[in-house]
């Protein structure tokens, strides 16, 4: 499956952005979500959900602050961000795994898409 991430921007602290991400195949066959890689530091797990959608799981660092949805219908996934900080700022990759458990690790994900990047100004 292909992924097209997009939505990143400039944001000033305390703002919002939404990242989208479309595949180019049903979504309800896959675990998806997001990653991000600041510059200089690994890639770490941000958020994640099942192929229903149902349930989710978000990182300690976003978690009250960044939601993700999903729509099978329209084969994407989405990540909400809001109060954003400076430590924010990174690479943001949708990822997505075949079957339906979810992931939190880089080597659970079997696809990547190509990042955006998100910049939050203090």
């Amino acid at each position: 499956v292909q992924l097209q991430a997009s939505g990143g921007g400039l944001v000033q602290t305390g703002g919002y952005l939404s990242l989208s991400c479309v595949a180019s195949r049903r979504t309800s066959s896959y675990a998806m979500g997001w990653f991000r890689q600041a510059s200089g530091k690994e890639r770490e797990f941000v958020a994640t959900n099942l192929y229903n959608g149902v349930s989710a799981v978000h990182a300690d660092s976003v978690k009250g602050r960044f939601t993700i949805s999903r729509d099978n219908a329209k084969n994407t996934v989405s990540l909400q961000m809001n109060s954003l900080k400076p430590e924010d700022t990174a690479v943001y990759y949708c990822a997505a795994r075949n079957g339906v458990a979810p992931f939190t690790r880089t080597y659970e994900v079997d696809y990547w898409g190509q990042g955006t990047l998100v910049t939050v100004s203090s």
